[in-house]
């Protein structure tokens, strides 16, 4: 009995995480991690403005950031903190949890903890006709 308990244990407690997950709209895995950190994971080659989506999407969607507040890098791309063998952004919504404040850029990264931008910024990023050329 103790090792029919123990086997429900090790196959249901994954299951568990793996419900906390959230898939956003561009189809990214973004983990909570606690009540203002989440981890954005990345795939399918999608880079620093898909990422940046999947934190404004999750950040406004189950979070219920308004679009005005900021989002903050908490930990640069690098080794996932939710999953061996992955490789992801954290994110916060605190700007105390963040990195010192790294002053405005034209570009978007994901490489330095303290980089911001507004939820709304980074939601447009998520609009892909946004932002083709188009052909003249």
């Amino acid at each position: 009995m103790r090792r029919l308990l123990t086997l429900l244990i090790c196959l249901l407690l994954p299951l568990q995480a793996a419900a906390q997950a959230y898939r956003a709209e561009n189809w990214l895995v973004v983990v909570p991690l606690n009540a203002h950190d989440f981890e954005v994971i990345e795939d399918r080659g999608e880079g620093a403005r898909g990422i940046w989506c999947a934190a404004s999407d999750f950040a406004q969607t189950v979070l219920g950031l308004p679009p005005a507040e900021r989002l903050y890098i908490k930990t640069p791309r690098g080794p996932s903190v939710s999953g061996v063998g992955r490789r992801g952004v954290v994110f916060t919504t605190q700007a105390d949890r963040a990195g010192p404040d790294v002053g405005a850029s034209y570009s978007v990264s994901v490489r330095r903890a303290g980089e911001n931008l507004p939820s709304h910024h980074a939601r447009q990023f998520c609009r892909k006709d946004l932002i083709e050329l188009e052909d003249f």
